[in-house]
């Protein structure tokens, strides 16, 4: 099948070629064709299935006759870089049409983007707090809307974005096109389909399992050997371009760090960065500055970088369905790819859930010549609580009354509030076993 068969307006067919889209996806050849007819549809699949194309180009196609400066396509989406891949794609494929679309997040100025919705667009990508600060404001005007997209519905939920979505469905029209997109279906989203949807059509695409070209390994370790390991795989690892996630934003920015001092081109990825910081660290590592990112999940949801070799799970995610979307990350287009997590003893249970999702046992691997056997440190003594002094003993009271008449009352005891002092060799180990450090680890650090 090719794209000329969805017989889309001549100009955004030329927008598809200069593109370079020859081929539609699995999930573009079954959506696209209900988008167009006007149904809701619930879709269902990860990053890098091309699902933004999916409702990208419909939408296109359905304004394209009819440009007024009127908001008419409205998509939600939780992160600012997923917001912006969005608006590069209408842009993109919209190029040689007269409509305008812009994003709409926090984190910048929102004045700029007051003064663009003033002056008239046709679709807005928004992530839902600042969209919210417009519909409040009454910056942007939602009476016209035609068509409401909710992308990576799941991960709006884990960032509790589901009130002000609800917030945002009560200010649009009722009469309008939904699609929704999420990479899992809990109950919780299945809800909110059940909710706003019409009779819609489900499209399901690679939703069960990463893809085939992905090879998985466990390697059991200490949490304070974390570090050193990471740097011991990067040396005898043949990598391209590295994913690694981490639970916390702290985490990442503290591995970057690291990672940058043991002179690796290496950036992270997080909430408590800039716009600009993160936008520059995701174009880095898109165009091969950085070889390394580390993320969270949250900073990392809408990157789409085909060439990743390896995804390094640092901190093992909070669900399979998280597995699963992080390893997805790689193997693309036909092209091998490693994911390698690191365990604690903490994380047996979460380990057999993800063995069960994946139905096979992860292979559980040791680097050669790694000392699993080096102590967590200790604290550091400076920063201890100093021991309480002894409680001097009561005075009677006209001793204690002549003292007091002799201390000056302005002098203040500073010294009293003073404290007082390139082929990966790695060795496989049997189903089922680990080195003597696994598996029987501490409480994990935060």
């Amino acid at each position: 099948m090719e794209f000329q068969e969805f017989n889309f307006h001549p100009v955004i067919a030329a927008g598809i070629k200069e593109a370079g889209y020859t081929t539609p996806t699995p999930i573009q050849q079954q959506s696209i064709p209900t988008v167009m007819q006007g149904r809701d549809v619930m879709g269902l699949a990860q990053t890098g299935t091309g699902k933004t194309a999916a409702f990208v180009l419909p939408i296109l196609n359905r304004l394209i006759d009819s440009p007024g400066g009127h908001v008419r396509a409205l998509v939600v989406a939780p992160t600012r870089e997923l917001a912006e891949q969005i608006h590069e794609s209408f842009v993109t494929l919209g190029k040689s049409t007269r409509l305008k679309s812009v994003t709409v997040y926090g984190g910048v100025n929102i004045n700029p983007q007051i003064q663009t919705l003033i002056n008239g667009v046709d679709i807005v990508v928004a992530c839902p707090g600042r969209l919210l600060d417009h519909i409040s404001q009454g910056s942007i005007n939602l009476s016209h809307l035609e068509v409401l997209v909710l992308d990576e519905a799941d991960q709006m939920f884990d960032m509790g974005f589901l009130p002000d979505i609800r917030k945002i469905l009560a200010q649009i029209p009722a009469k309008r096109q939904t699609l929704l997109f999420s990479a899992t279906m809990p109950p919780s989203i299945n809800k909110l389909a059940s909710d706003i949807l019409d009779n819609p059509v489900t499209v399901q695409i690679g939703n069960t399992a990463p893809p085939v070209t992905v090879s998985h390994a466990l390697y059991p370790v200490e949490q304070h050997l974390k570090t050193p390991l990471l740097l011991e795989l990067l040396k005898h690892t043949d990598t391209e371009s590295v994913l690694i996630f981490t639970r916390t934003k702290h985490r990442a920015k503290r591995l970057g760090e690291q990672l940058e001092k043991a002179c690796y081109k290496a950036a992270s990825l997080q909430g408590n960065l800039s716009q600009n910081r993160r936008q520059a660290a995701l174009d880095g590592f898109r165009d091969g500055t950085f070889q390394i990112l580390v993320a969270t999940d949250i900073a990392a949801r809408g990157i789409d970088v085909s060439q990743i070799s390896h995804v390094i799970n640092y901190d093992i995610p909070d669900t399979p369905e998280a597995y699963v979307h992080r390893i997805g990350r790689t193997g693309r287009a036909a092209k091998a790819g490693d994911a390698f997590t690191m365990v604690c003893g903490d994380d047996t249970a979460m380990v057999r859930t993800i063995e069960k999702k994946l139905g096979a046992q992860l292979e559980r691997r040791t680097v050669e010549g790694f000392d699993y056997t080096v102590p967590a440190p200790k604290k550091d003594a400076e920063f201890a609580r100093p021991p309480r002094e002894p409680r001097p003993q009561r005075k009677p009271a006209a001793a204690k009354k002549s003292a007091e008449s002799s201390i000056n009352p302005f002098k203040i005891d500073h010294a009293a509030n003073r404290p007082s002092g390139k082929p990966h060799n790695g060795r496989p180990l049997p189903a089922g076993g680990s080195p003597k450090a696994v598996f029987n680890s501490s409480r994990r650090g935060k």
